[in-house]
């Protein structure tokens, strides 16, 4: 029997399930990006209530990324080691909760631990993610799996921050809280109902469990349990192409960070935007970025199905993605406000565009730690954001222009291209040695 009469005849009657899953990952990751943006719509307002300062706002808004950067190995950890239904299901429900609390707030200290604390439940959320979808999905149409709910943050964000913005002006603040912690509550239930490893799941069949391992998905992956030991991290921070995909990562999050921090700052300050022109402009990139995201997966995946290498599929989005959003530097040539939305939609689309990183995760991460591989590559991308909105201060306050600082998120991206082009050479998945396996005995 032929491979393509295989493709279509041994996979007959096969269940969906795993697409179940994927809308379940893509409505918990707006609620993600719901839960940890609700500050920065409500601090216009919270702030005159609670006496913040600029600084202390700051310390508010950091407190979030702190924890969320420095606790994604633990996170990725607990995935390996207990699973992502129970992990990212626990970190669900705690993160919603402590959101809601963030309604009851009275002082800087409080709000500064609810944050924390939210930080560090939503740690494990993307190398779960990732890690469920590489359980979940064939090689074949990972790509699509990881674009889909890599995506959904910038859905979200789009969707979701006029809402929040409504509820500040017709019912306070508090009412910020109170909607994004209750709706991740709500949703955590369902989770528990509906969330299952593969191999245990009732809504699958044997033929779709032997469709996802036969196109390289690891359907089985949540059964074996394997022991993280210090010489798996040293593996993980020494390879070279894992290097190379790290070095990617913080590059792509130089670009975020600055839209999601000092972009309505540069609208409002370099450009002469009004706050209101400011509020639907500032959507726009990000809708831009969810529909960069989804062709890139796309793109991605009909590159494999058509026959061409892990790298030409995976890297040719990911590289035009990068290239592209450094022409974010055009806007220092132009004072016209539809340029600037052009200019920074394509970045933001190209940003979405080069997002399909995330998938690489999937494809070379030892299949015994797909959550302690998302946890690093998380950690050193998300260092980001905490050093890219320091460093654009720095240069604000020296210069009193934004110019320098979209110099410098441009030159980070062309390292970033420059990563995969010459670091990542060709994709594989990495191979434990097979004495740290566990239940294996040695050959004598």
């Amino acid at each position: 029997m032929s491979g393509n009469a295989k493709s279509t005849n041994s996979y007959a009657g096969k269940s969906n399930a795993r697409y179940l899953i994927l809308a379940i990952l893509f409505v918990t990751t707006v609620i993600n990006y719901i839960d940890r943006s609700a500050l920065s719509v409500a601090a216009p307002i919270m702030k005159e209530d609670l006496y913040l300062d600029a600084v202390k706002l700051g310390l508010a808004f950091s407190a979030f990324n702190w924890a969320y950067t420095f606790f994604q190995i633990p996170g990725g950890w607990l995935l390996d080691r207990f699973g992502a239904r129970k992990v990212y299901g626990i970190g669900l429900f705690v993160w919603s909760l402590f959101t809601f609390f963030q309604g009851f707030v009275g002082s800087f200290l409080t709000l500064f631990l609810l944050r924390f604390i939210v930080g560090i439940a939503e740690a494990p959320s993307f190398p779960a993610n990732s890690r469920m979808t590489t359980m979940w999905f064939p090689q074949h149409e990972r790509g699509r799996a990881v674009a889909i709910y890599n995506s959904a943050q910038y859905f979200g964000l789009a969707l979701f921050t006029p809402v929040l913005a409504w509820l500040l002006q017709k019912m306070g603040w508090n009412y910020i809280f109170y909607f994004a912690g209750g709706i991740g509550m709500i949703l955590s239930f369902f989770w528990f109902k509906l969330v299952r490893d593969p191999s245990d799941h009732p809504r699958v069949n044997q033929q779709e469990i032997n469709y996802i391992k036969d196109g390289g998905g690891f359907a089985d992956a949540g059964e074996k349990k394997t022991k993280v030991k210090w010489a798996h991290i040293r593996l993980l921070l020494t390879n070279r192409q894992m290097i190379g995909i790290y070095i990617g990562q913080y590059a792509l999050n130089t670009i975020v960070w600055f839209f999601l921090t000092w972009f309505p700052t540069y609208l409002v300050q370099e450009k002469g935007l009004s706050i209101i022109k400011v509020g639907f402009i500032a959507s726009i990139p990000f809708l831009a970025a969810f529909v960069g995201g989804i062709i890139g997966g796309f793109v991605s995946d009909t590159l494999l199905k058509k026959g061409k290498s892990l790298a030409v599929a995976r890297k040719t989005p990911i590289i035009t993605g990068f290239l592209l959003s450094s022409t974010i530097v055009l806007a220092n040539y132009t004072q016209s406000t539809v340029a600037i939305i052009v200019i920074m939609s394509v970045a933001f689309f190209a940003k979405g565009l080069a997002g399909l990183t995330w998938t690489l995760v999937g494809d070379m991460a030892p299949k015994e730690l797909l959550g302690v591989t998302g946890g690093i590559f998380n950690t050193i991308g998300n260092i980001a954001g905490i050093v890219t909105p320091i460093v654009i201060g720095i240069i604000l306050s020296k210069t009193q222009s934004f110019s320098g600082a979209l110099v410098f998120v441009a030159s980070i991206l062309l390292v970033g291209a420059l990563s995969y082009i010459f670091i990542v050479n060709k994709p594989r998945r990495i191979e434990l040695p097979e004495e740290s396996l566990p239940n294996t005995k040695q050959a004598v």
